[in-house]
């Protein structure tokens, strides 16, 4: 699939049961630091206390994904943006349902308006 092809039914389907099979959120991104994983930066589904908590002072199972961890440099993207990619894995949570819910409401009135142009 191309950015460019129209979504399909079967498509907005599947990235509605992906949605919908992940762990529930909210989420949010933390900064977290520890001797195993400095500047460790995760998605979380508890929000960020600003205090940079060091393990065992946060709770594991409550990480969903990281986009930093420093030591060892494992979860290090090159371009530096992972405080901006936190944010957008971090959004995309509640941004994914909310725009499938959008384009499932645009397509019911685009439905109708069809349905009236070819009632007149």
């Amino acid at each position: 699939m191309t950015t460019h092809e129209p979504l399909t039914d079967e498509e907005l389907a599947a990235i509605e049961d992906l949605a919908e099979a992940a762990t529930p959120g909210p989420w949010f991104v933390r900064h977290l630091d520890d001797e195993a994983a400095m500047n460790l930066v995760a998605i979380s589904t508890v929000p960020d206390t600003g205090r940079g908590e060091r393990w065992p002072n946060f709770d594991h199972h409550e990480i969903v994904a990281a986009t930093l961890i420093q030591r060892p440099r494992y979860v290090d993207v090159a371009d530096e943006l992972w405080d901006e990619n936190a944010q957008f894995v971090a959004n995309a949570r509640q941004d994914v349902p909310r725009l499938i819910a959008e384009i499932k409401r645009l397509r019911q009135l685009l439905a109708q308006q069809g349905q009236q142009d070819f009632e007149a």
